[in-house]
């Protein structure tokens, strides 16, 4: 009996904080009729902030896997000092608010930031624009893929690595046929949830973006935006399709935990 009455509350739990407000959402998108939640999320804003949701995602993440792999290999498998330091630094964007980084960005970036005046010579624009926005979502999604490989390596241990040296493979070799695929379910669960974090971060894009409809908006903004000019119909359109692609992240962690299994 106490079981299920803790089973019951925990369910009730997670239906509280997130199956209902879901399901809330979706109800108040179709409420106006499906052809008016096509027309909010085709609007020329729209599209391109779904293109740049997805094309900052699909620059982050790939950059956060080769970085965060290259980062486990070193805490686990390198001989240095400062460790402890070391994980800090990739344990801090779990600790500092994404508007503070942010803010750190433009301090460093800026037009009076300390690299301001050198990147205005060469021509680059980081803050209010798509590098910023990149070097945002690269550090509040950093961790993920270190801390679901360095488990992963620590598990395995080095006797196939240091038998694959032994009888004459390179180090190259050694990664590529023993190392990384002993990792790769640590890599794709790392790389699904860094996705998820790339494509719904606010805070930090939020300050660096400048938020310019059709450039430096992406869907989270489009969302903020949509609901303080009481345009609610169009921002329950652009949540349900954050939401569709968190439930396509959720999707693919499940097929990774089958696959696993098996």
């Amino acid at each position: 009996m106490a079981r299920r009455s803790l089973r019951f509350v925990a369910l009730a739990y997670l239906a509280g904080i997130l199956v209902v407000p879901v399901a809330v959402v979706l109800v108040k998108t179709f409420e106006p009729g499906p052809a008016s939640v096509w027309e909010s999320v085709t609007t020329p804003a729209a599209t391109h902030a779904f293109y740049l949701t997805v094309l900052v995602a699909a620059i982050a993440v790939p950059l956060n896997t080769v970085l965060g792999v290259l980062a486990a290999m070193l805490l686990v498998r390198g001989r240095i000092r400062g460790r402890a330091l070391v994980e800090a630094v990739i344990d801090l964007p779990f600790a500092v608010s994404p508007v503070v980084v942010g803010l750190a960005l433009i301090l460093l970036y800026g037009r009076e930031g300390w690299f301001g005046d050198e990147l205005a010579e060469l021509g680059v624009r980081v803050i209010f624009s798509l590098p910023g926005i990149v070097i945002a979502t690269v550090f509040v999604s950093l961790p993920f893929v270190v801390r679901e490989v360095a488990p992963v390596l620590r598990e395995i241990g080095t006797e196939q690595e240091q038998a694959a040296q032994t009888l004459g493979a390179s180090a190259w070799q050694t990664f590529r046929r023993i190392t990384l695929p002993s990792i790769r379910w640590g890599v794709a669960y790392g790389i699904v949830l860094a996705t998820a974090r790339s494509l719904g971060e606010f805070g930090a894009v939020s300050v660096v973006s400048g938020k310019v409809s059709g450039e430096t908006e992406t869907l989270t903004l489009l969302v903020e935006k949509r609901f303080e000019n009481f345009d609610l119909a169009g921002a329950y359109a652009a949540s349900t399709v954050l939401a569709l692609l968190a439930l396509a992240t959720l999707a693919a962690m499940t097929v990774l935990d089958r696959r696993k299994a098996t």
